[in-house]
């Protein structure tokens, strides 16, 4: 069995890959292995051309179907309603268009990670070649601030160190080095003697053997398994594309059935297929896709002032039913920066999460100054003063002792003048410490600080309120106590010494041992300050979240656990080698119960999605890191970071958050449970309005009637009610209790919760109060049909505006969330029923609409038939709620 490149010793490997450690290939050698291997760089999918792209929106259903109708209603003369067709039809296209091209950009955003220059030992010089041109078995020189350019297996590493965070989401830079490591199955981030393409060497310098490039490395398989993501419909497609089939067919059933019962009546053919063709325009709802785009832009505009930034629309309702947030710790959950949180010092311990107070304690506690001396002095960082700001650059642990100590009034750059340095004894992973010499007054000290055990090893004496005293082993044994104490709430631990020496050309035994131990700090990635509230109010909505993460089990188990992740006690936790180990089905099963998974691969993230899904659950990803992108992409709904976030999982998210913030996801998942709301406020209406048409005129041609509309009316209305009462109820407020109501099914129908019922009972509704002035106008005088039909018109125009009040909540009724509340629907209403007075009154339209002048009683008529059907609407849903009342007060009793 071949053994990882980590398991194998670099000689045998220079040996496998026919190359030499000192002297590298030469020319001729890399010129044939880049032919072989091919260049260093991410591959792309074959890419569809903008046209294809483009002529791909038009294979929508409901896209076709609009286009007939467009058609249709040019023969009929209608250019009004043509054009609004066709401008309808344009906007979804090039919106759909742009959506689809931007996210095609994934791998270009991917690609700007690799090193465009890489410093490689060729025929025994070192040189400089572009990074595409590196092949395996090249060496490569590593120094800090390179950007690793290829996979390699180092075999040299002095005080090297890489920050992985865009592979493993670790926030630490990563000691790397030479020797092998002998085990099994060892996840990327404990590779500790492989650099990976795309890392960022922070420290040190190094030299490694190439093993991997372009697709073969660990970042190319991540560009392969985003390159693999599926992109799937969002709920509304899905229920939009079944919604149109199931309306064609039902307005062609109904139509055809009016155009045959006009026929058999001895109707004209041609006049009764006019009317059936009006009819079939009415009913096709083409303000669906109108609405649905413009309710969805809406929606993206509060969001953005929310700070959340949306880049595919129907993402924003399929947020509205996540149920599932996968959130990284790193840079997510927590801030993304280390900071002390706890100084020991004398047996005492001192919290310093609050920064504020580190004054004040450091006059309370005069050792604690030293230990902020040391801390800041004892270091690499690197200050820049811009104005009366200061910049800090350099190790994140060393820049948060450095933070400590400017909290405490201790400035670094005074510090450094008061104390100057005179040697540096470097920190590596087989020392554990760092120690600097300096300069105080006549004294020369040494600063030190490293693992509490390595310091304990060569401490002799303590400091305490009383001065040095001697280390016993007693004393040792209750200091590593408290650092087991410490570690157990996953703080990162160093511990701070000092001694005076005599010279500073001493040996570095000398200078390390005897050392008088002063305490340690407990420092952390704390957890952002909002996001346990958050989480409260995921959990209030039905929402879990998951935490996934590269970092260490028991960091991962303490932020989880201080920020209350799990629904029961104690966050359960699983690293991505356990999960490895599961079968599929285990897999599943263990989505269920597990709340944090630690050390996980990018293609764990990617399975545990997938496994969330095959549960049936709608699953939010957050990340920043590249490590995230195929995971994100692959989500239901991809949410990135815009602060911390790589352009690669930016461009494979469907929204951006704008300031990083936890909370934002919450406010966007209100928001898209508000549109899908709204979508169904609009459907209800639409369709409420259109069954009541088609059911005037059929019931009407059956009982043997006259007709109650001509084409043109039809059309009118049609294009008076499905207008702007229709977009101005695709606006409408979110109700205040939407975050109350748990996720719904994203596989339920767009009719489920009895919408159905409500839309029939609505239409028929209309339908008999229509006909019932139709009938009564004919009674009273059945010469005048023009009188007639203008009664009937204007009652269905009426009843319909009347109707869109009723439909803004399917929970309470119009006088509980107040008329005025829509101010837009208000102003819709008003001049759609200026625009209907206007063809009944003024005498050129009248002509054309068939049309005639109604009088106040006439009015008093329309309005009181159009207004029957809030007053029932009203009166049932204040029945059905009493009802409720009394029942859930009976069983109170029982």
């Amino acid at each position: 069995m071949k053994l990882p490149y980590y398991s194998q010793e670099p000689n045998t490997l220079a040996e496998v890959f026919e190359t030499d450690l000192d002297q590298g290939l030469n020319l001729r050698e890399a010129r044939l292995r880049l032919e072989q291997h091919g260049a260093n760089k991410l591959h792309e999918a074959q890419k569809d051309s903008a046209w294809t792209i483009f002529m791909r929106q038009f294979n929508d259903f409901i896209t076709i179907v609009l286009m007939v109708t467009t058609a249709i209603s040019a023969l009929l003369g209608e250019v009004v309603d043509s054009v609004a067709i066709l401008a309808i039809i344009v906007l979804n296209a090039g919106l759909g268009f742009i959506q689809e091209y931007r996210a095609e950009k994934s791998l270009d955003a991917l690609k700007q990670l690799t090193a465009p220059i890489a410093k490689v030992i060729r025929g025994g010089r070192q040189v400089q070649v572009d990074a595409e041109e590196l092949v395996p078995g090249d060496i490569i020189i590593l120094e800090a601030g390179d950007r690793v350019p290829a996979d390699a297996r180092l075999f040299r590493a002095a005080a090297l160190y890489a920050n992985e965070a865009m592979l493993t989401g670790e926030s630490l830079p990563v000691a790397k080095k030479a020797e092998a490591v002998q085990a099994e199955n060892v996840p990327v981030g404990d590779q500790r003697n492989m650099v990976f393409m795309g890392t960022l060497i922070t420290r040190g310098r190094g030299a490694g053997l190439v093993v991997a490039t372009g697709m073969d490395t660990e970042i190319g398989k991540i560009a392969g398994l985003i390159q693999e993501s599926v992109v799937t419909e969002t709920p509304l497609q899905h229920r939009l594309k079944r919604l149109g089939a199931w309306l064609v067919i039902a307005c062609l059933i109904v139509v055809t059935g009016v155009f045959i019962a006009g026929v058999l009546r001895g109707f004209p053919i041609y006049r009764m297929f006019f009317t059936g063709v009006s009819l079939a325009v009415a009913a096709i709802p083409e303000g669906l896709p109108a609405v649905v785009t413009i309710a969805l832009a809406i929606g993206v505009q509060r969001m953005i002032r929310c700070n959340a930034i949306i880049r595919q629309l129907p993402a924003v309702e399929t947020l509205g039913c996540a149920t599932v947030i996968c959130a990284d710790k790193t840079g997510t959950l927590t801030q993304n920066r280390m900071k002390v949180q706890w100084y020991w010092i004398d047996g005492k311990d001192l919290d310093v999460r609050d920064s504020s107070r580190l004054r004040q304690l450091v006059a309370a506690e005069p050792h604690l100054e030293l230990a902020l001396e040391i801390g800041a002095l004892c270091g690499s960082v690197q200050v820049h003063a811009e104005g009366s700001n200061v910049g800090l650059s350099g190790d994140p642990t060393e820049i948060a002792l450095v933070e400590a100590a400017y909290s405490a009034g201790l400035d670094k750059a005074r510090l450094e003048a008061e104390y100057p340095v005179l040697r540096e004894l470097p920190f590596d992973s087989e020392r554990k410490r760092m120690s600097v010499v300096l300069r105080h007054d006549d004294q020369l000290l040494v600063y030190a600080k490293g693992a509490p055990g390595v310091i304990l090893e060569r401490s002799t004496r303590i400091l305490t309120s009383r001065g040095p005293k001697p280390l016993s082993n007693s004393v040792k044994s209750q200091i590593l106590a408290a650092v087991e104490e410490y570690a157990a709430q996953a703080l990162r631990i160093l511990g701070l010494a000092y001694r005076q020496v005599p010279s500073v050309t001493v040996t570095e035994e000398t200078l390390e041992n005897g050392l008088i131990f002063v305490g340690f700090v407990g420092m952390m990635d704390p957890p952002r300050m909002e996001v346990k509230r958050a989480i409260r109010q995921a959990k209030q909505g039905g929402i879990r979240t998951i935490m996934v993460t590269g970092d260490h089990k028991l960091t991962a188990q303490a932020i989880a656990d201080q920020l209350e992740l799990s629904w029961e006690g104690r966050a359960r936790v699983m690293t991505g080698g356990e999960w490895e180990m599961l079968s599929s089905f285990e897999k599943q099963d263990a989505v269920r119960k597990v709340d944090v998974f630690a050390r996980v691969a990018p293609h764990h993230k990617l399975s545990i999605v997938r496994a969330l899904q095959q549960n049936g659950e709608v699953v939010g990803m957050t990340g920043d890191g590249v490590n995230d992108a195929p995971a994100v992409k692959e989500a239901d709904i991809g949410i990135s970071m815009g602060i911390s976030g790589t352009d690669v999982t930016k461009e494979a998210s469907d929204m951006i958050l704008a300031d990083d913030n936890y909370q934002t996801i919450i406010a966007a998942i209100r928001e898209g449970r508000a549109i899908y709301d709204n979508i169904r406020k609009f459907i209800r209406y639409l369709l409420g309005c259109n069954v009541g048409e088609v059911l005037t005129m059929f019931v009407a041609t059956l009982a043997g009637l006259p007709l109650p509309l001509i084409p043109i009316q039809i059309l009118w209305m049609n294009l008076v009610t499905d207008g702007l009462p229709a977009i101005a109820l695709g606006v409408d407020p979110s109700e205040e209790d939407i975050m109350e109501r748990k996720p719904r099914n994203a596989r339920e129908s767009i009719f489920a919760r009895r919408l159905h019922l409500k839309i029939g009972f609505s239409g028929v509704l209309i339908s008999i109060c229509t006909l019932a002035v139709f009938v009564l106008a004919l009674k009273h005088n059945p010469e005048d049909i023009v009188k007639a039909r203008t009664l009937a018109f204007t009652t269905l125009v009426m009843a319909q505006l009347i109707f869109v009040f009723e439909c803004r909540s399917e929970y309470h009724s119009i006088f509980e969330i107040g008329i005025f509340s829509n101010t837009y629907l208000v102003a819709a209403v008003t001049i759609s029923s200026l625009m209907h007075v206007l063809v009944v009154y003024h005498p050129w339209l009248q002509n054309v609409f068939g049309t005639t002048a109604l009088n106040v009683d006439e009015w008093l008529l329309v309005l009181g038939f159009a207004g029957a059907t809030l007053v029932i609407d009203t009166a049932i849903s204040i029945a059905k709620r009493q009802i409720k009342r009394h029942f859930s007060w009976l069983r109170l009793r029982k």
